[in-house]
């Protein structure tokens, strides 16, 4: 229509969707339509019977802060190799690590304290493979086991919204489109203030006691409210979340996640990174 005009670029999707090329943005190199290993390299295996192939993204520190959570409670068979899978480099496409999770994402875990290994992968369900091999920060009686996987599920439902959909098209699209940003910015502070009524009546996000579901959501949202992800504490208005920046800076405290936090890390200052952990003495 004459004088109208349109704040958001007009895109006719195709009958039939082939992907662009380019298709531009942060990871355009390692994005496909398929599935599979691009090339053979096996994985490297360490001293420990549990190995981890990560990176330390939010995804990677749950894992790694349960580990190391693990070995501050006393159970020394949680002692673990932490391998750097570099995504960026397509790593995760290797035969070694397809073998291990066919879908390709960090992080993924092998057991081999058993007969067998056993692999395991999604963050979520090497949390809890873990809670439940040494009876850690799950607990075992109902209602408390379910409230505590009520908000495992939330984490695993809601965080793509803030990683794939926020953060995606805030920091890393090829440019900024008013529609998708304000729509995900919207969702990621419903998701806080869903957090922050929470908070407001509980220490914990599953109540008294620390598991698993904070381990799983601090990552994310913890690390948002404190301003290290996306570089958007005051485009979101984070410090509205009191009771959430109250929660994320009690875990942030924590010993063990300060040395989780490290491992697999790649960006940052010097000595808060640790490419990778094979020892303890490691993270010293």
């Amino acid at each position: 229509m004459t004088g109208s005009t349109n704040p958001f670029s007009t895109y006719v999707p195709p009958r039939v969707w082939s992907p662009a090329t380019p298709s531009g943005g942060a990871f355009a190199n390692i994005n496909r339509p398929v599935a599979g290993a691009t090339h053979e390299l096996e994985l490297p295996i360490g001293k420990h019977p549990l190995q981890l192939y990560s990176l330390g993204t939010p995804n990677g520190q749950k894992v790694t802060i349960m580990l190391e959570e693990l070995l501050a409670a006393g159970h020394t068979g949680a002692e673990y190799d932490a391998w750097l899978i570099k995504i960026g480099e397509g790593a995760q496409f290797g035969s070694g690590f397809v073998d291990i999770n066919p879908n390709s994402k960090i992080p993924a875990l092998v057991d081999r304290s058993g007969e067998k290994p056993v692999r395991v992968f999604e963050s979520g369900s090497i949390l809890v493979y873990l809670a439940e091999k040494f009876g850690a920060f799950l607990p075992s009686a109902l209602p408390a086991r379910t409230e505590t996987f009520n908000w495992l599920m939330w984490q695993m439902g809601s965080a793509p919204f803030v990683g794939g959909g926020f953060g995606h098209f805030y920091a890393y699209a090829p440019e900024k489109l008013e529609y998708p940003i304000n729509r995900y910015a919207m969702e990621t502070k419903r998701q806080l203030d869903v957090l922050d009524r929470l908070l407001a009546e509980r220490r914990f996000v599953a109540g008294d006691e620390y598991t698993i579901a904070d381990m799983a959501i601090w990552p994310w949202y913890g690390a948002l409210v404190l301003g290290e992800l996306y570089d958007a504490a005051e485009f979101l208005s984070v410090h509205n979340y009191q009771q959430v920046r109250r929660w994320a800076d009690e875990v942030a405290a924590r010993p063990a996640v300060m040395r989780g936090r490290k491992v697999n890390r790649v960006r940052g200052k010097p000595e808060e990174m640790v490419a990778e952990r094979h020892d303890a003495s490691d993270l010293d």
